[in-house]
């Protein structure tokens, strides 16, 4: 009985082992796109604002643009969709006590990733990584990256296949507010969690599905 006992145990055991592995392996694989046409991208938004969530101080852009490419065809990994060659906000954009101010975008190229797809809405969800910013509204001045002051930041965006638009959300980024010099503490402090929002017309329309 006891060796029957054992053997069961092992035999369990080891069956778990194999089942976890290759789940393990399976969460492993990256979601895969197709996407059509892909190439050279453009998009444009209109009010673009990035907030500092802790103070509530808000810096608006009446407008943004952005260059990009997309690859094209079957089997893309959601790992690299495609990239973010530029981005550009009309100056002077309005800061907090409305106080001109500038934005300014560097570390390009940003990446474009995708991690799932809605195929009864034709919309994809994926991040954009590797920003870098700086804002300025003379004395004040800031940086904007990830959770650490050299780190870059991302955030979590969706393209709708209908509208041919991506949305930048409020939610699912991790951008922060550093190297801040001259800026009263009741708007901008080191450390502080920011979200950058505004919705990007892109140009030529694409269709992305996955599969």
């Amino acid at each position: 009985m006891k060796r029957l006992s054992r053997r069961i145990l092992f035999t369990g055991g080891a069956t778990a082992l194999a089942v976890g592995a290759t789940a393990g392996v399976a969460l492993a694989v990256a979601i895969s796109f197709s996407v059509s046409p892909g190439g050279a991208i453009t998009a444009k938004a209109g009010t673009t604002v990035l907030k500092d969530t802790k103070t509530g101080s808000k810096v608006t852009c009446s407008s943004s643009s952005s260059k990009g490419t997309l690859k094209s065809g079957h089997g893309i990994s959601g790992t690299s969709l495609g990239t973010v060659t530029a981005l550009t906000f009309k100056s002077p954009c309005v800061g907090p006590l409305n106080l001109p101010t500038t934005v300014t975008n560097s570390g390009f190229p940003w990446k474009l990733t995708g991690t799932s797809y809605n195929s009864s809405t034709g919309t994809t969800t994926g991040f954009i990584t590797g920003i870098k910013s700086k804002v300025s509204a003379p004395p004040c001045t800031a940086t904007v990256g990830g959770t650490t002051a050299t780190s870059t930041g991302k955030v979590k965006v969706t393209y709708t296949n209908s509208t041919g638009k991506l949305k930048v959300l409020s939610t699912g980024g991790n951008l922060h507010v550093w190297n801040v010099s001259g800026c009263p503490s009741t708007i901008l402090n080191n450390g502080d969690p920011t979200v950058f929002t505004g919705t990007y017309t892109v140009t030529p329309k694409q269709k992305i599905t996955s599969p």
